[in-house]
């Protein structure tokens, strides 16, 4: 049921932003053209955010996997999160002289 809702949200949300682009851009046109495009734009918005919302589990276990199997890029990841604190903490050591 939290899923339906979520997926429901989803395309609302996305029928939403959707909708006031077209709008938006047949506004530009003409007062008939701004309700042509809203509801062209929300069909359309409604369209990804249906397939956004049922391809984010995908693509959410996607970035998980990434990032647990680093594999070859491990040492370089590392290496970098190292330059990273050793550059905040002379940028912290500066700042206080």
């Amino acid at each position: 049921m939290k899923e339906r809702v979520g997926r429901a949200v989803s395309r609302a949300k996305y029928a939403a932003i959707g909708g006031a682009v077209g709008g938006a851009l047949g506004g530009l046109v003409g007062r008939s053209a701004a309700s042509t495009g809203a509801g062209f734009g929300a069909l359309a918005g409604a369209f990804v955010g249906e397939k956004w919302s049922s391809a984010a589990p995908f693509v959410e276990k996607a970035r998980s996997t990434t990032s647990d199997n680093l594999g070859a890029a491990a040492p370089f990841v590392e290496k970098a999160k190292s330059r990273r604190s050793e550059q905040s903490a002379e940028s912290q050591s500066q700042e206080q002289a």
